[in-house]
């Protein structure tokens, strides 16, 4: 039992990292295959059969398996647009297998070297091209994923690079929060345009000035969308702020979710509620 907990230990992370390299790789085949054909599939039941498949797979002492863009694309190419093509497909590479596997195996490897043919027809060499013209930041995630998954002869690690990568550039570029003011009458309005939430809270706070002489603010947040407690925070500390400093504050213009979260997490609408208990 231990020695099978200790196997269980070591096989575990690289089962997860295949089977998310898997998923990525045949969401992106089919993402491809249908851009080529024109069509829509659906991603959640290509997830759902390859799941179960890989799991019946393995019961029998079988290899995991995804979709594999080139030999997609070459079907296309070759004029497969149903499901017929696929079951030829699998059903002579099972032929393959089961009965003339003592002839496959004399076959020599340089006799594979035919897959860097097919390597260099499936790729879009027009991507090179167009690393210029891309956003800077696609055009990173592109070469270092190529460049960690070569290097480290690992595809899960360029994956998981590129999807790390991905996730930092976009998290920078919602992150600017933007706030006008103006003032009507006795009262001044803030109007925050972007996403409030953990990266951009400190840009939100610095906008609005607490020394000033006001009997009333609105926060608009008309065009803004709240995501996290963090936000909520950011808010409760403008508001409570402005308190301590004799000012009536009003939130307007919340969408439906945002209000629901601050609802259930703002500090500054329980009566009493003060800044340092925060």
């Amino acid at each position: 039992m231990l020695h099978a907990f200790e196997t269980l230990k070591i096989i575990f992370p690289y089962s997860i990292a295949l089977s998310i390299v898997g998923l990525l790789e045949s969401l992106l085949t089919s993402s491809i295959v249908d851009d080529m054909t024109d069509t829509a599939s659906d991603k959640n039941m290509e997830s759902r059969g390859q799941g179960i498949a890989n799991i019946v797979s393995g019961l029998f002492g079988g290899m995991a398996g995804c979709a594999m863009i080139g030999q997609s694309v070459i079907n296309v190419k070759s004029g497969g647009r149903g499901r017929l093509s696929t079951l030829v497909a699998g059903t002579f590479l099972m032929f393959l297998i089961l009965v003339l596997s003592n002839i496959v195996v004399q076959i020599p490897m340089a006799a594979l070297g035919v897959m860097i043919m097919v390597s260099i027809g499936t790729f879009d060499w027009s991507s090179i091209k167009d690393l210029a013209k891309t956003p800077v930041t696609d055009s990173i995630v592109m070469v270092v994923t190529t460049v960690i998954t070569v290097f480290t002869h690992d595809l899960s690690k360029g994956v998981f690079a590129g999807i790390i990568l991905s996730a930092i550039f976009f998290v920078a570029k919602i992150s600017k929060v933007h706030v006008a003011s103006r003032v009507e009458g006795d009262k001044k309005i803030y109007a925050v345009t972007g996403q409030v939430f953990f990266a951009s809270v400190d840009e939100l706070i610095a906008a609005f000035d607490f020394n000033e002489e006001l009997e009333e603010v609105e926060i608009d947040f008309t065009k803004a969308h709240v995501w996290d407690d963090s936000g909520v925070a950011a808010i409760d500390k403008i508001v409570l702020k402005l308190r301590d400093n004799g000012v009536l504050v009003r939130l307007s213009g919340l969408n439906a979710p945002s209000s629901n979260l601050i609802e259930r997490l703002a500090v500054h609408r329980k009566p009493g509620a003060k800044l340092s208990g925060h």
